[in-house]
């Protein structure tokens, strides 16, 4: 059985920074991406930050510059470290395993709801 499990979210001042973390366990089968996507209240399902099996990146220019997703296999964990928070980042994020050939495909296959797995997501909240 596939889980993601998110942690590290919070409430941070603008400016501020957060690390989240998410732990998989699992087979992921037809997943061989993973990414970090986000949804606010009445705001379209964003995908933020990709990363594909030999450690390409992308990133939706709204975090490019100020976020930065990496992976340590050896603990099955995704990190997304996430700088210089703005309030336009308040939102759930989400985990998400999926299959894709580029690391910027996986980042409209996280928009487009199209994601293989995801977990139970974890709050940011930044305030002005």
């Amino acid at each position: 059985q596939v889980q993601l499990v998110e942690s590290g979210g919070g409430s941070v001042q603008s400016g501020g920074s957060l690390r989240l973390s998410c732990a998989g366990s699992g087979y992921f089968y037809s997943a061989n991406c993973m990414g970090w996507f986000r949804q606010a209240p009445g705001k379209e399902r964003e995908g933020v930050a990709a990363i594909i099996p030999y450690g390409s990146t992308s990133y939706a220019d709204s975090v490019k510059g100020r976020f930065t997703i990496s992976r340590d296999n050896t603990k099955n964990t995704l990190y997304l470290q996430m700088n210089s928070l703005k309030p336009e980042d308040t939102a759930m994020y989400y985990c998400a395993a999926m299959m894709c050939v580029t690391s910027v495909q996986a980042l409209d296959v996280m928009s487009g709801g199209k994601s293989r797995y995801w977990g139970q997501g974890t709050q940011v909240t930044v305030s002005s």
